[in-house]
């Protein structure tokens, strides 16, 4: 058996039975899991932990399973990169990447929530499991959804990349486009999912499925070496994640696998969809919904359900928020790329620009340690770099023609 005691409302905090639920029935706040920690920290310790194949559920008394895992078995543990190239071009002394991009089976931190989502609907007994997405999310359900033989219903705005609604349909979901942003389309799976009995892995499901995100977190500390950094850079859809990497270094902490924790978390945000950052840089407990208005699709939540707690958890730990342009993500994905060789999705130009401007003015300090994500594969959104790479050589199948373009590009022509 697991170390779950049950849910409750991080509100109210009225506790409620590990039932597929979400909301609490009194004040309509959000469930979150709640574990025996007591019990956990007798059960769990660094050599254990280190002796375990490299995937999420090297931790799995952290994550709310009753059993053993039964879905995405290799996901997870993916590199902490010492960014040192990136460090001299940003002017800080040590940073590290989280490498999301190469995360199994789909490329992005998603395949972590929806492992533990679909493992969880297992052991509730579904047999059909659906998600509203951006992208990300429709293409680790429609994939590990097929492999653990579900029913597959992924619900994605219409307006999506191309690139990314093929990446759903190779794995033969049942892939719905709804003509509207992700809110509306959100709204919808919520209807739909109080009338049908699927596992909604983002809604009826999500106080389990987000508690995969916390293996990042964790990660990031085993891979320090045992310690938190002293920032943290995360980027900002609903919010979620930043919530469960910080979630992740507490409990930590809690269990005793590392002595102090005095992270600064930072949030970053596309400024053409930046309710969280806004209310961080304004001083404000209200998170203002947004028409979404940016190329970073998957960080396109105008009305991010974890926004609250986001910021409350950024200005707490004395960190800040940061929002870019599109030209500037754009920008940030190629810095990544030329100096770590590493190839991000619009979300981790996000991170990056972000983590540029808050370098920048001060906010996070020059000699400190600090963790950026990089949360999704840049093949996944090819099409924002058209028109903003560098050119292509054409030449004839000869020695003379190669020549020749070979001395304009060593004279710098």
């Amino acid at each position: 058996m697991g170390y779950v005691r049950g849910l409750k409302c991080r509100e109210c905090n009225r506790e409620y039975p590990v039932d597929p639920i979400y909301v609490c029935e009194f004040c309509f706040g959000p469930l979150e899991v709640v574990y025996d920690y007591k019990e956990i920290k007798k059960a769990l310790k660094r050599r254990i932990i280190e002796r375990r194949e490299e995937n999420l559920w090297r931790y799995k008394e952290m994550l709310p399973i009753d059993g053993e895992p039964l879905v995405g078995l290799k996901s997870g543990f993916t590199p902490l990169v010492k960014a040192d190239n990136l460090a001299a071009a940003l002017g800080v002394k040590e940073l590290y990447v989280k490498d999301d991009t190469v995360v199994h089976p789909t490329l992005s931190f998603k395949d972590r929530v929806v492992a533990v989502a679909l493992t969880k609907a297992k052991e509730f007994g579904f047999d059909t499991v659906a998600c509203a997405s951006t992208g990300n999310l429709a293409h680790s359900v429609s994939a590990q959804g097929a492999k653990a033989g579900f029913k597959r219903f992924v619900f994605v705005p219409a307006s999506l990349e191309q690139s990314k609604i093929i990446a759903s349909l190779v794995y033969e979901p049942n892939l719905v486009a709804v003509e509207g942003n992700y809110d509306e389309v959100n709204r919808l799976c919520s209807e739909i999912a109080n009338k049908y009995r699927w596992a909604f892995v983002n809604i009826n499901i999500r106080p389990f499925y987000a508690e995969g995100s916390k293996t990042l977190g964790f990660e990031i500390i085993e891979q320090l070496g045992w310690e938190a950094p002293d920032n943290v850079v995360v980027p900002c859809a609903s919010g979620s994640l930043l919530t469960k990497v910080w979630k992740a270094f507490k409990e930590f902490r809690e269990i005793g696998l590392i002595k102090s924790l005095e992270t600064k978390v930072f949030a970053a945000q596309a400024t053409g969809c930046s309710p969280i950052t806004y209310a961080i840089k304004h001083g404000s407990d209200i998170i203002k919904p947004v028409r979404p208005n940016t190329l970073a699709k998957s960080l396109a939540i105008g009305n991010p359900a974890d926004g609250y707690y986001a910021s409350d958890i950024v200005n707490k730990t004395g960190g800040y928020g940061e929002d870019v342009s599109d030209e500037e993500i754009i920008d940030g994905i190629r810095l990544l790329a030329r100096t770590e060789g590493i190839f991000a999705e619009t979300a981790g130009g996000v991170t990056v620009a972000s983590a540029r401007k808050l370098i920048q003015n001060g906010k996070i300090g020059r000699n400190e340690k600090t963790v950026i994500c990089i949360t999704g594969n840049g093949l996944k959104t090819q099409e924002a770099l058209a028109g903003h790479m560098v050119e292509v050589h054409n030449i004839k199948p000869n020695m003379a023609a190669f020549e020749e373009i070979y001395k304009k590009i060593d004279t710098g022509q």
